[in-house]
């Protein structure tokens, strides 16, 4: 009965070959949020596609915002190698990004350049306003990325496309109804988080934290409510049309 039960839950995935667009505010945003679920797809020979819609240039004390954006851009081209992903940067600058035309047009676009079967994405009530805003951008743009009489740069894209919501920084007030066991690629994705190497410091001198061990207690916490020693968290947009009776997850 196990067995049957657990074949069940993965029928949709191993059924078909999917493409999964994961959309964060800053370049290292999904390695630590769903990094480990992102390696648990691509291991199922599902395509991934990374998206940050800020370019991380006022992540530092220091550095000049432009030097600091390519630094960004080149850890997360390194970090999506490691799962074979291809990345893209929508390079609106740090806490300048809003629910504007502007902005929801480049995540149309990009939701419509990656045809995503699912989007993963920040919950509504994360921790800053560029977190929030994306989080509002995706759902406005997956929804009118459908649409074919809304021109943009790219061509429609053919389905409204399932979200779901990742973790928020630390969990705080998010609770899982999802979760997906990272116990076996967790070090895969400490590697990823790790190509981040300028983030590493600032985040030490603004935020008092070492994100190794930020990361490790948030999805050893997780792994203690599913009983798995690692894991991460999501919840789904739960509105007609997005739902679907299988379980999308790896």
């Amino acid at each position: 009965m196990k067995l049957k039960a657990f074949l069940h839950g993965r029928l949709f995935l191993w059924g078909m070959h999917m493409n999964i667009l994961a959309v964060g505010a800053h370049p290292d945003d999904l390695e630590i949020l769903c990094g480990g679920t992102l390696i648990r797809y691509h291991i199922e020979g599902h395509s991934i596609t990374m998206g940050s819609v800020c370019n991380g240039n006022k992540g530092h004390r220091t550095l000049p915002g432009d030097k600091l954006a390519k630094i960004r851009l080149a850890e997360a081209q390194n970090s999506a190698r490691i799962i074979h992903a291809q990345h893209f940067c929508l390079n609106i600058p740090d806490c300048e990004v809003y629910v504007n035309r502007e902005a929801m047009e480049k995540v149309l676009n990009l939701i419509r350049q990656a045809k995503p079967d699912i989007i993963i994405t920040h919950s509504p009530n994360d921790y800053m306003p560029d977190h929030r805003v994306v989080s509002e951008l995706v759902f406005q743009a997956s929804f009118h990325a459908t649409l074919p009489l809304y021109n943009a740069e790219q061509p429609p894209h053919d389905k409204i496309t399932p979200v779901l919501y990742m973790d928020t920084l630390a969990g705080v007030d998010f609770n899982p109804t999802m979760y997906v066991d990272i116990t076996d690629v967790f070090e895969q994705k400490l590697a990823m988080l790790r190509c981040h190497k300028s983030q590493r410091d600032w985040l030490d001198d603004h935020d008092a934290i070492d994100m190794d061990e930020f990361m490790t207690a948030v999805a050893r916490f997780r792994g203690l409510q599913c009983s798995k020693k690692y894991a991460e968290g999501f919840r789904s947009l739960d509105v007609w049309g997005r739902n679907r009776t299988q379980r999308l997850l790896p």
